[in-house]
């Protein structure tokens, strides 16, 4: 397999008035392609922080970040733009659906701003919510659908444009049980297929779905 992310002594600094917050501490991970990678640790443990710089939303303060040996951290802002386009899906706790638009045309945004022409995108968007199973549910708005279902909106969202990367931030971290139960199902579906899965989590019990747990405290890999 190989390496689809590297990083190499990075650090993320904060200056909070006259004190400055360490949100990462030489962090050293290494993911491969393929893999089920999830990043756990309690809150302010840095987990959030180092999934924005996975996600290239931010930059270290130092250290340096090779995702599919680019150096993150020589690019500009329209190439990292380019970047999470075309390589990243993201998966949020708080779904960020629109709540005037119905599931179809919620996953349909991010592929406008690709320059993805209609037809296609509508298409393709169909296709990402049968994926989830919500193919009954293409045009209802959000306040029509449980938490579960919005959920999977948003994950139908993410994988629309077919990114190899997904990075889901405490996906079930809104959800029942079962409709938790739900959205890792179809994530370890998505990473049968060959997507590269990070999950960012508190839940060790969910946790233990991934291939590989990655151990965060004080912004420091402690295990």
């Amino acid at each position: 397999m190989d390496d689809l992310i590297v990083t190499e002594n990075v650090c993320k600094f904060y200056q909070l008035g006259d004190n400055e917050v360490i949100a990462l501490d030489q962090v050293n991970i290494k993911i491969q392609k393929g893999e089920f990678v999830a990043i756990v640790g309690s809150s302010g443990s840095g987990k959030s922080t180092l999934m924005n710089v996975l996600g290239c939303l931010d930059t270290p303060t130092s250290g340096r970040y090779f995702l599919e040996g680019i150096d993150i951290g020589t690019q500009s802002e329209d190439a990292l733009s380019e970047i999470r386009n075309k390589k990243i899906g993201f998966i949020f706790q708080s779904f960020n659906l629109v709540p005037n638009l119905t599931a179809i045309e919620n996953v349909e945004l991010p592929l406008i701003y690709r320059g993805v022409k209609r037809s296609s995108r509508r298409e393709l968007s169909k296709q990402a919510l049968t994926h989830v199973g919500l193919e009954q549910r293409l045009n209802h708005l959000p306040s029509q659908m449980s938490g579960g279902q919005q959920q999977r909106v948003a994950i139908a969202r993410a994988i629309a444009a077919r990114p190899p990367i997904i990075l889901a931030d405490e996906p079930t971290g809104n959800l029942d049980k079962k409709s938790g139960v739900d959205v890792m199902d179809i994530l370890l579906d998505l990473n049968k297929e060959g997507k590269t899965i990070i999950l960012i989590t508190h839940d060790t019990e969910i946790a233990h779905l991934a291939n590989r747990q990655i151990q965060m405290s004080d912004g420091k890999i402690v295990l």
